[in-house]
């Protein structure tokens, strides 16, 4: 039975990609949290690398929201058991406000979550340059759906506190909330594919810190936790354990590379595996020297092609995921994860480096986008994953390709592009299970329960 809800919440949305969401909804996180609030962080749509950023700031983990990939009822499901507890849900959106899976709809959208949970949005954008304009994209934004309450401004790159107050005085239907100047000395690191992972090397703690303190003293708090306070009350699953984490006798423990090659997870992925009875075992392909115990291999996506001679070099790892394949064990990868499977990773230098060599391709980086958007997949053969004919969802993004196309080996996924012709993919090798896609099981969580079933009976042949 599903219960209501009060929890404060918001959804940090923007105009477009580039407008400073993510430094915003990161100082205003770690801002609320130096105040003494208890903040549950999310992501709208199938980011990685942001909730990393989210949970060094508050502490906790960051949960994906994707309306696409989803659907409603495990986004509410997902938000209601995260935030229950919380002082305050800070939810951080995708590129625009507007955009999502479709160009005609809200599908996929933050727009759309901002409405399943009726969140009040705040809007940033970036005010350079800018004066009397930002009321009009207010107007905008603010009337485009009437169904979502655009309930304040935050104004990112403003040039000081006299150019904030200008943009105040100009926006009087929708309210400014505060600014951001333009602080390039404090600009998170990037790379070719977008930030880094919010590791300790990278993102050290005082950046996270300064911009909580430069949202401190640029925003108007007290008004942004009143905003938030005033969500009205929602429908929420009823507060009953998480069936994720629904506690199971052991059935089999899976190896989940973690390290900085491979850290691309969805939470919810994870804790469906272990109420399955999957004990998750964490290892690292680049220090390592071999295989923990385990009956079964989870290789997610990351930056395989980043540490590319360090992989390469730890060739004891490498033979131990050899010997693992040999015996029969299930081993499923995602992107990162098959580029590690394949015979080398050609880096943009044109370096070539051996990989585990289980799929007779190259990974070869490029210095431009491959591949981009959501997919649907079918599975067209048996896998470990289970019986053919099952269907979910993912995504892909990626800047390597597989070269030569490895025509010799089975391809079990029929997989369909939001707009483009459908393709085979899904490289099946016995109890090897590789493709670019990464799956979120929110949409068919017999998916998860396959590849346990897979484990469990490889540790029962094996025991």
């Amino acid at each position: 039975m599903n219960s209501v809800q009060q929890i404060p919440r918001i959804l940090i949305a923007a105009t477009g990609s580039g407008a400073g969401k993510t430094t915003i909804a990161i100082g205003l996180m770690a801002a609320l949290r130096s105040g003494g609030l208890n903040v549950a962080a999310f992501k709208c749509g199938p980011d990685y690398l942001d909730p990393t950023y989210h949970a060094r700031v508050t502490g906790g983990v960051s949960h994906n929201l994707d309306g696409w990939m989803m659907g409603r009822e495990a986004v509410a499901a997902t938000f209601a058991r995260a935030a229950r507890h919380a002082g305050l849900a800070v939810m951080e959106g995708m590129m625009g406000l507007f955009d999502g899976a479709s160009p005609i709809n809200d599908e996929g959208s933050g727009a759309e979550i901002a409405k399943w949970l009726a969140a009040p949005v705040i809007l940033v954008v970036d005010a350079s340059g800018m004066a009397r304009t930002v009321a009009a994209v207010a107007h905008g934004f603010a009337h485009f759906d009437p169904a979502l309450r655009l309930a304040g401004l935050i104004c990112n790159r403003v040039g000081s506190r006299g150019h904030l107050d200008l943009l105040r005085m100009a926006s009087r239907e929708i309210p400014v909330l505060g600014g951001l100047p333009d602080h390039a000395a404090a600009a998170f690191p990037e790379r070719h594919l977008g930030l880094y992972s919010a590791n300790e090397k990278h993102v050290p703690r005082e950046l996270l810190d300064q911009w909580g303190r430069l949202a401190a003293e640029w925003f108007d708090l007290d008004a942004i936790v009143a905003l938030a306070r005033s969500a009205p009350p929602v429908e929420m699953p009823a507060d009953e354990p998480d069936p994720r984490s629904k506690i199971v006798a052991p059935r089999c423990r899976i190896g989940v590379a973690l390290d900085d090659a491979f850290h691309f997870y969805y939470e919810d992925n994870l804790k469906r595996l272990e109420a399955l009875g999957a004990e998750i075992v964490n290892f690292s392909p680049v220090l390592d020297p071999e295989l923990p115990d385990i009956d079964g291999l989870y290789f997610g996506g990351g930056y395989p092609e980043a540490l590319a001679p360090e992989l390469s070099a730890n060739r004891s790892m490498i033979a131990s995921v050899r010997a693992f394949a040999a015996r029969g064990g299930p081993l499923y990868a995602e992107c990162g994860g098959l580029m590690y499977l394949t015979r080398a990773i050609r880096t943009l230098d044109g370096a070539s480096f051996p990989m585990a060599g289980l799929i007779p391709a190259n990974a070869v980086m490029h210095d431009r986008l491959q591949t981009l958007g959501y997919v649907e997949v079918e599975t067209v053969a048996p896998s470990i994953l289970g019986t053919a004919g099952l269907r979910f969802r993912g995504h892909q993004f990626r800047y390597s390709t597989l070269e030569p196309a490895p025509d010799g080996v089975e391809r079990v996924y029929a997989v369909r592009p939001r707009w483009g012709d459908a393709f085979a993919e899904g490289y099946r090798a016995a109890n090897l299970l590789a493709s670019y896609v990464h799956a979120h099981w929110a949409s068919n969580p017999s998916v998860a329960a396959g590849l346990v079933d897979s484990c469990a009976q490889f540790r029962a042949r094996n025991g």
